[in-house]
């Protein structure tokens, strides 16, 4: 039976498929969580760990999707981390275990370093104190870099790929450049770029990259992927990847 508080809901992804209670007010997933786990190509049996992973939506994405060995959800706010854990026991998937934890720490419980074979992660778009302030603490950590810099998300998904694992993540594709730089000064080379637009006649507006530990040059440029064919209108490719008849 599916719960919520007064303070949280239940929605439904992937057609009605999978269901997450997040908080009512804070910060709530939006679609380009969901282009992640689709996008993050996971191998079954694999180890996957998720940076700022919120109340947990693309980790149990990736194990209802892809079959993993394990999925470790690293999330710094408790209530959140409790969301995940809940949300994993409500779709039955006992293969994601969550971890309250700063992703900035130089140590931590139960994550070894160099033991993942796929980091996914969808870091703060924007710079602290850059643009208007969200008053929700929450919020703020999930849009700026209140919690943690993009640099420190790379930096954390360095140290706990292998070598020859990946580290997928999506991002504002105004800041394609400073993710790129910090991805190669990390060791990990792009291997797969694809940008978002909102419409075919609009300007990308994110960015997907999956870079691999220890690679070497050469990078695919996939097609890119158009949101809308017309206004509050999904394309057709964005309809079949968010599962929508």
């Amino acid at each position: 039976m599916t719960t919520a508080t007064d303070d949280e809901t239940v929605n439904t992804i992937l057609g009605g498929r999978l269901k997450l209670v997040q908080p009512q007010r804070g910060y709530r997933f939006s679609v380009d969580a969901i282009l992640l786990g689709r996008f993050a190509r996971c191998r079954p049996g694999e180890r996957v760990l998720e940076l700022g992973a919120g109340c947990g939506v693309v980790s149990i994405m990736i194990a209802a999707l892809y079959k993993p060995a394990a999925v470790v959800a690293l999330e710094l706010q408790p209530a959140l981390a409790a969301l995940i854990e809940s949300n994993a026991a409500l779709n039955r998937l006992d293969t994601i275990s969550a971890i309250g934890a700063d992703l900035r720490a130089r140590e931590i419980a139960r994550l070894a370093p160099a033991s993942f074979d796929l980091i996914v992660a969808n870091p703060p778009y924007r710079r602290l104190n850059s643009g208007r302030q969200s008053p929700n603490l929450s919020r703020r950590i999930a849009r700026d870099e209140s919690g943690a810099s993009l640099a420190e998300f790379v930096a954390a998904a360095a140290r706990y790929a292998r070598h020859g694992g990946r580290f997928a993540a999506i991002f504002a594709a105004a800041r394609s450049a400073e993710l790129i730089a910090e991805l190669r000064a990390r060791r990990l080379e792009p291997k797969r770029i694809r940008m978002v637009h909102p419409r075919s006649d609009l300007r990308a507006s994110t960015i997907l990259v999956e870079a691999r530990k220890g690679a070497g040059v050469g990078v695919e440029i996939e097609p890119p992927l158009i949101l809308y064919a017309a206004k509050g209108v999904y394309s057709d490719e964005a309809c079949a990847m968010l599962a929508i008849a």
